[in-house]
């Protein structure tokens, strides 16, 4: 029988959508979380239509465009000479083509969004200090028929389910930091999200409206280290992250000594592996398939999970809906996977390659590459 009560363990991005799904087909939830309080971790997160065509179905959309950023494009730029090499319309564009909009947010303003619904919804209970040991969830008031794994990269979860992914280090550490508005140089676009691109490293700056400043996120190659969020990097680390950008324009080599607040976050992904157990048991979001950010889906995949994994289970045999979810689900991350490696490949290329590359782009007119993201922008998840 389709499922009646689901126990989900994580209280991010993808168990809180999950819940939210579940109680909209009318499946009961209990959400389990190890921290003792929701804190306001991360920073800046993208949210393309895909996922917000999702976050609008459940009722909150509304919530977020009161306080996110509609940016106007989303332009690439030569991180050695400052000068825009493309660019892909957005905004009132993106409404149009793909029909919801893309906008950018503090992680935080989702979160708690997405919190304060759950706890409005009868259908869902939180238990936050939760003691979470693999399927034994000691504070669960009635049987759950559903277990979902939406614990993150180091998943517990996941060692019910044999031949499930792993987690591995990427050899990619991103370097997350603000800065305020007011201080920024004039080069940062304020309406924009810029992706300023750069042997062996790019540097993506977008404005944050809650925060009047701007994320700013520089992905390179590095060593692997602590899996917190908040993690300070060393003076060598410091020193690394330079020497990756002494080649760049000295303008945007100069926005790390406009800081002092950089956070050092090692880059993990997951391998390839079941995302189910047959039975009861299934993984969403990065505890089945956690990847680079190289095309900016994390979240939006974790949001799309959660929304069909609701679908499939509320209409059909628990076993047989999770079979189906992983076999519908896998295709499509598989192709995102691709596009962020060849992102990543394009992003950092160096010599020749770097020349060809900015000449492709600038061959492309802003139409044909916003017809590059049909497929992922366009996708209506549950349809």
């Amino acid at each position: 029988m389709p499922a009646e009560h689901a126990a989900i363990v994580g209280a991010g991005v993808a168990g809180l959508t999950a819940a939210l799904a579940m109680a909209r087909c009318g499946i009961s939830s209990e959400i389990f979380e190890q921290a003792p309080e929701l804190t306001e971790v991360g920073a800046g997160l993208q949210i393309s239509p895909n996922a917000s065509r999702i976050l609008a179905e459940l009722g909150i959309l509304a919530r977020l465009t009161d306080a996110w950023l509609e940016p106007d494009s989303i332009r690439l730029m030569s991180g050695t000479t400052l000068r825009q090499l493309a660019t892909v319309p957005a905004g009132g564009f993106a409404r149009a083509r793909w029909g919801t909009p893309y906008g950018v947010l503090h992680r935080s303003t989702l979160q708690r969004t997405l919190f304060d619904a759950v706890a409005k919804e009868p259908l869902c209970k939180l238990h936050l200090g939760a003691r979470i040991k693999s399927r034994t969830l000691s504070e669960l008031t009635r049987p759950a028929d559903l277990l979902i794994g939406a614990d993150g990269v180091w998943s517990q979860v996941r060692e019910d389910i044999e031949g499930s992914p792993s987690p591995r280090f990427s050899g990619n550490i991103a370097y997350r930091f603000t800065i305020a508005a007011a201080n920024a140089p004039a080069f940062l676009e304020r309406t924009s999200v810029s992706a300023f691109l750069g042997p062996s490293a790019h540097l993506v700056c977008y404005p944050l409206r809650e925060t009047s400043s701007f994320n700013m996120v520089a992905i390179t190659a590095g060593n692997a280290a602590s899996h917190d969020w908040t993690t300070q990097p060393t003076e060598a680390q410091r020193q690394q992250l330079l020497s990756r950008f002494s080649r760049w324009h000295p303008a945007v080599a100069g926005l790390f000594s406009k800081t002092g607040d950089i956070t050092f976050w090692p880059l993990y992904e997951t391998t390839n592996g079941r995302w189910q157990n047959g039975r009861d048991c299934v993984l969403i979001g990065d505890a089945a398939h956690a990847m680079m950010p190289f095309a900016a889906q994390g979240a939006a995949m974790a949001i799309e999970d959660a929304y069909e994994l609701a679908m499939f289970v509320a209409t059909r045999p628990v076993a047989e809906a999770l079979r189906l979810y992983e076999a519908h689900r896998t295709p499509r991350i598989a192709r995102l996977r691709q596009r962020g490696a060849f992102n990543q490949f394009a992003y950092h290329a160096r010599g020749p390659i770097r020349v060809g590359r900015d000449i492709v782009l600038a061959l492309r007119p802003p139409q044909s590459l916003a017809a590059d993201l049909d497929w992922i922008y366009g996708y209506r998840a549950g349809a």
